[in-house]
């Protein structure tokens, strides 16, 4: 039988806002390694391509640009946190001497899960990014053979074969496919990008890897970009102000790529795969907000316009720029804590800190976590999920 690995064992304290977990132990996994979009770039598509994301980028928590699409953390952040590893290095990113040892992040904002093509924000698509962790791990264990002090700062071989990899992509693929498709077309699609979903997937399970941690993806129609641009029929717009048809395709999304974990667990009986309903956390924030201690769902902090979305295509947050003959600035609201969206596209620390508190209740996970008689009767110590 395969070695059982808890990812952490929690306490769970509520606050008036929302709860808040705190990590007692750090006995996790040796090594993650991530692959995404934005909703997990730590860095890759500003190191890697020379992307912009400067100031008001960062200011809560880093208190300077970190490569991040928010104002401070992700939800991967909070997650390494929990796991008690620090945050993950964008594989791309050799300014700094990033150290790789407990793992690497090979996300990057604006990524597909089909190839890329002239048109993409990002060239590194799922496909690439698995190819490039083909190439580090290869040239890791290289360099480790030769020399042993590296293991300082490169994952061992063990350390690759006990390290959970987890993903969070497939927004993009929905999102670009609505600008020049039907929402039938956009649905039709699907299956071709969890075709290409699984060909990469099964080429980490090849090279050894066994557990996996996989995102489905959020409400896409509940970014202020995409109400500004689709929502402009409030017909189109379900009760919470966001576009109707965006949902039902991730949603579908959602339900296929479930769908696909399950044949996975048939198809390959020594993998652990835990699906992650991040769709369900985030509408639910978006829909009952106010019980967690934001006053704005939809809006952008860091925006132009005004409300109700404070969000304008021709000018991303920080900009500076002539409109209508006048200079203006899309600026950061005064506490980005009150607000969902942090620039239109991406969530705020606050939000992304939110997201994280629910995904390790274990709640949102398939298979659940496992609830032990010591849990049951009161122990302060559980496991939020099981990945074994």
């Amino acid at each position: 039988m395969a070695p059982k690995f808890c990812i952490f064992k929690v306490i769970a304290i509520t606050f008036s806002i929302f709860p808040t977990v705190i990590p007692v132990t750090n006995f996790s996994f040796p090594a993650i390694f991530n692959f995404g979009d934005s909703n997990s770039d730590t860095g890759g598509l500003a190191a890697g391509f020379a992307f912009p994301v400067g100031p008001p980028n960062g200011q809560t928590y880093f208190l300077k640009p970190s490569g991040r699409f928010s104002d401070g953390r992700l939800i991967i952040d909070f997650l390494m946190d929990a796991m008690d590893l620090p945050f993950l290095n964008p594989y791309l990113d050799s300014v700094g001497a990033p150290n790789f040892q407990t793992g690497c992040n090979f996300a990057t904002g604006g990524s597909t899960i089909l190839p890329a093509n002239a048109a993409s924000t990002s060239p590194f698509s799922l496909g690439i990014q698995v190819a490039q962790f083909l190439k580090f791990k290869a040239r890791a264990l290289e360099l480790l053979d030769k020399d042993k002090r590296l293991q300082k700062y490169l994952p061992s071989e063990k350390s690759f074969k006990q390290a959970l990899y987890m993903f969070d992509v497939g927004q993009n693929d929905l999102d670009g496919a609505f600008y020049s498709k039907s929402e039938d077309q956009v649905l039709a699609l699907i299956q071709t990008f969890l075709t290409e979903f699984e060909t990469s997937f099964k080429k980490l399970y090849d090279v050894g890897a066994r557990k996996f941690w996989i995102h489905n993806t959020g409400p896409l129609g509940c970014l202020p970009r995409i109400i500004a641009k689709f929502g402009t029929d409030t017909t189109k717009l379900d009760q919470f102000g966001c576009v109707n048809s965006h949902n039902r395709a991730a949603n579908q999304f959602n339900m296929q790529l479930h769908d696909l974990c399950t044949k996975f667990r048939a198809q390959l009986p020594d993998a652990n795969i835990t699906y992650v309903d991040i769709f369900s956390i985030k509408l639910n924030l978006i829909s009952n907000y106010s019980q967690y201690g934001f006053k704005q769902p939809l809006a952008a902090c860091c925006g132009y316009g005004g409300p109700p979305l404070n969000f304008d295509s021709r000018i991303a947050c920080g900009e500076t720029k002539n409109l209508n003959g006048s200079m203006v600035t899309a600026t950061p609201c005064n506490n980005t804590a009150e607000y969902v969206n942090w620039d239109g596209n991406h969530y705020t620390e606050a939000a992304n800190e939110y997201v994280s508190s629910q995904i390790l209740t274990g709640n949102y996970s398939d298979p659940p976590p496992s609830v032990t008689a010591e849990s049951l009767l009161g122990s302060k110590f559980f496991d939020p999920r099981r990945l074994y």
